[in-house]
């Protein structure tokens, strides 16, 4: 299925304990450029995404964007640090033994002393949170391929009327060309007899200049190679995946074949018929970019 590189999908993963939002867009490139923004706390899982990601894509900047939030309000434990609390106690008891004076300690004074209780994260469920993560980037990834599937229908429309068109302009030059050499054999022949009157013409030398000059403008190469290459993208085309870099070396071809048109041309209905041709292969080769 022929692809185009732009695109955007969404998913959002929303549970009892947490969200996952994950968004991401591509735009074209000539390689496949990742770039990944999300919480620092789901980091180990750049790699696992990256994966997951070159699964669904082969060429393109695709730019993902992932929040996550989490809603548990049991996330947090508290840590009650009883040989810290020991060693207060120790020498508050000591000072007290020292300097002779009261020992009013209670456990609310001790337990403002630092360290003695200590917050701490609850270890999180890597391989369930993984989980959840991997399938709001599926998701996401496959809603950004069916975006770049529907833009290459359009993409490959579009390049189907383009490359018809140069079927016409090739008819149109093929069709001249005999008249070209008709024409010319029609003025030479009229030029002679000016130049020359009752004296009797040379049909040989003629034919010769006739043949030269048809040999010179002749473009019959470069029309059965330019339907070739047209031939070859349509089925290029038709094959659908990662064609890209494909299509842009046929386009150049193309490209090729229409310059050597123009530079034999030695006749303004082909000459504009040539830079219609280079017109519509610039064309296609500014499309062709935006495929994967």
């Amino acid at each position: 299925m022929l692809k185009s590189m732009t695109g955007f999908g969404r998913c959002e993963e929303v549970g009892e304990e947490r969200k996952i939002i994950v968004e991401m867009k591509a735009v074209n490139h000539r390689y496949c450029d990742i770039s990944i923004k999300m919480p620092k706390k789901l980091s180990f899982f750049e790699a696992g995404i990256r994966n997951v990601l070159k699964q669904y894509i082969g060429r393109g900047k695709v730019d993902v964007f992932i929040t996550y939030e989490d809603f548990t309000e049991n996330n947090v434990c508290v840590k009650y640090n009883e040989d810290i609390a020991k060693e207060y106690l120790k020498y508050l008891t000591h000072m007290s033994e020292t300097f002779q004076i009261e020992n009013d300690i209670r456990v609310s004074n001790l337990s403002r002393f630092p360290d003695i209780f200590t917050l701490e994260e609850q270890t999180i469920d890597e391989q369930e949170l993984w989980k959840i993560v991997e399938k709001a980037v599926r998701t996401a990834a496959e809603q950004l391929v069916e975006a770049r599937i529907a833009e290459g229908l359009n993409l490959k429309k579009d390049l189907y009327g383009k490359l018809d068109g140069m079927v016409d302009y090739i008819n149109f030059i093929e069709e001249r060309s005999p008249q070209i050499v008709t024409e010319y054999r029609q003025k030479l022949t009229a030029k002679v007899y000016e130049l020359l009157g009752d004296t009797k013409l040379d049909e040989s030398i003629l034919a010769t200049e006739v043949t030269v000059f048809a040999d010179k403008i002749c473009v019959d190469e470069e029309t059965v190679r330019l339907r070739s290459h047209i031939m070859n993208m349509k089925n290029t085309l038709e094959a659908g995946e990662e064609i890209g870099r494909k299509l842009d070396f046929i386009a150049q071809e193309m490209n090729r074949e229409a310059n050597t048109i123009l530079s034999k041309a030695n006749d303004i209905h082909i000459t504009n018929k040539a830079i219609d041709l280079k017109t519509e292969i610039e064309k296609i080769r500014e499309q062709i970019q935006n495929i994967e």
